[in-house]
């Protein structure tokens, strides 16, 4: 993968890994861990997580 330069700036570069989120019936979304499959976080608003892959 390619890094955007200046490296060390606070940002991440790429997709979160081993995390997923899928969005509940209410409309928030949550996010999952895939190695266990347990829920960690619910987001407040409606939009999806930044940098976290959805599920299908």
């Amino acid at each position: 993968m390619a890094t955007n330069p200046p490296k060390g700036d606070g940002h991440r570069n790429g997709a979160v890994r081993e995390r997923s989120q899928t969005q509940t019936p209410s409309g928030h979304y949550v996010k999952r861990d895939t190695n266990t499959g347990r829920f960690m976080d619910v987001k407040r608003d409606t939009k999806p997580f930044k940098g976290v892959r959805k599920e299908k």
